[in-house]
């Protein structure tokens, strides 16, 4: 049999071409390496794990924190890792089910093994179940593989003490101390986990802030909020030596410009510091198929590869590793194969950050704006000085609006705060219709609520304008 579409990798990326692709009346297959495990990195070992544990360790925190002041008493509480752990497996079991579901309900051939390219129209896969290997044939490819951890041989990478985002979702025990190498987001959320249940987090960030590809604002707002959970930064240091034992991590750091290096003892050294395309034995090389110089798979703006018929998307290709761009784009792929003319506006996929506060922003920030030399107006607005935010005790953050200098279009939103991870969907709404900062700030919104904090942003960049600040 020849399929119309053959995905390899079943990601959010690659299920979510799938179902799309079927809806268009294309007989389409997936692949994936893991036996029973579709949903890739995101559903097993990445976002809704990670999820999971984050709501898990605020609920302890805000017991641990808040709840006296709430008028609520609790004696003797404490921690069942174990059954932490296992909450957070169910959750990731039962999403994983869904999509088996889903696969079946839209007629998807569902094939469980490590495929590779033998040819441009043909994929052979080793089988992971002990079963026969097979090849399939199709017309179009996309290539949805998706990213690991970077793990560089100095950092002595063993899975044990010495540990990826991967091994942090099943500690058993609740660490005494643990650093993390790299400040961006995956070692943020996971630090801000363990720190909320106790652990002493050090995060080592070779940058001058946290989070460096967000708004600085973003950055300052965020870092405040985990030293007050405990959290301590090294800004602009470095690691030079990781050394894990049975039951410690030993990691040295020093001043990425020079100074005397010192060790920090943990029981666990996490490397956060990115993630790389997965194109491992893929037979890219059979296929034809281009790689840049940082191992990503080479598209156009169509996401066709160098052979027109194979597709790439997600974290295999240029842009950021984010779950919702990849689903973009397998729709962007499905619906091009089928003859649509889709779009996606990259400058307005939002990125979020998981911690509490959580951090949300979409389009430019201020930095690029300035570097790109266009005039714009700035709007903020505190959580601080919100009913809502009061009555829920979550002080921490603030909302940016910037705008257009001229036209006042929005041009970028920036939040911390609590529950901005679902405020940013109504700027990212705005933005795709070309709003102005006006048009926000003339909208209605249920008082009280957190999304008032975005409307008085958008105000205070319309002339200063903002009602209770």
């Amino acid at each position: 049999m020849t399929y119309d579409l053959i995905i390899i990798g079943s990601g959010p990326g690659g299920y979510v071409a799938a179902i799309r692709a079927a809806q268009l009346g294309l007989k389409t297959a997936i692949i994936e390496r893991y036996n029973d495990r579709l949903g890739g990195t995101c559903l097993n070992v990445g976002c809704i794990p990670s999820k999971a544990l984050l709501d898990s360790s605020e609920h302890y925190h805000a017991a641990h924190e808040k709840f006296a002041e709430h008028g609520i008493k609790i004696s003797n509480l404490g921690i069942d890792m174990p059954q932490m752990i296992k909450r957070k497996d169910e959750v990731v079991d039962q999403t994983v089910k869904g999509v088996q579901f889903l696969m079946k309900k839209n007629k998807v051939d569902v094939f469980y093994g490590h495929g590779s390219f033998t040819g441009p129209n043909e994929v052979h896969i080793a089988a992971s179940d002990g079963g026969e290997d097979q090849s399939l044939t199709g017309k179009n490819f996309i290539i949805a593989t998706g990213s690991k951890p970077i793990t560089p041989a100095m950092m002595n990478y063993d899975k044990n003490r010495v540990i990826t985002s991967t091994e942090a979702l099943n500690i058993k025990k609740v660490p005494k101390r643990m650093v993390i190498v790299g400040g961006g987001v995956i070692g943020l959320e996971l630090g801000s986990v363990y720190a909320r249940l106790g652990t002493e987090v050090e995060v080592v960030e070779f940058q001058d802030r946290i989070l460096p590809t967000m708004d600085k604002d973003c950055s300052k707002e965020l870092m405040r909020a985990l030293k007050k959970t405990g959290v301590k930064f090294h800004l602009k240091h470095k690691v030079v030596d990781v050394k894990g034992t049975k039951t410690k991590a030993k990691v040295t750091v020093e001043k990425r410009d020079g100074g005397e290096p010192f060790v920090i003892d943990a029981d666990y050294c996490l490397i956060a510091i990115g993630r790389r395309p997965y194109t491992d034995n893929l037979g890219l090389d059979k296929a034809g198929v281009n790689l840049d110089e940082r191992g990503r798979v080479v598209v156009d703006d169509h996401l066709a590869t160098n052979i027109p018929h194979i597709y790439a998307i997600g974290d295999v290709i240029r842009g950021a590793m984010l779950a919702h761009k990849a689903e973009e784009e397998g729709v962007f792929v499905a619906e091009t194969i089928a003859g649509e003319k889709p779009h996606v506006d990259y400058n307005l996929i939002p990125g979020v950050v998981y911690t509490w506060p959580e951090v949300a922003a979409v389009g430019k920030t201020e930095e690029e704006l300035k570097a790109a030399g266009i005039a714009y107006k700035s709007g903020k607005f505190p959580f601080k000085a919100l009913g809502r935010a009061r009555a829920s005790m979550d002080l921490e953050g603030m909302v940016k609006v910037l705008s257009d200098a001229e036209t006042d279009e929005i041009l970028g939103v920036h939040m911390v705060g609590p529950r901005t991870a679902d405020m940013i969907a109504e700027a990212v709404a705005l933005m795709e219709f070309r709003a102005s900062a006006e048009d926000a700030a003339r909208m209605s919104h249920a008082h009280p609520t957190y999304t008032e904090a975005f409307k008085e942003a958008a105000l205070a960049a319309t002339g200063n304008r903002a009602l209770h600040v």
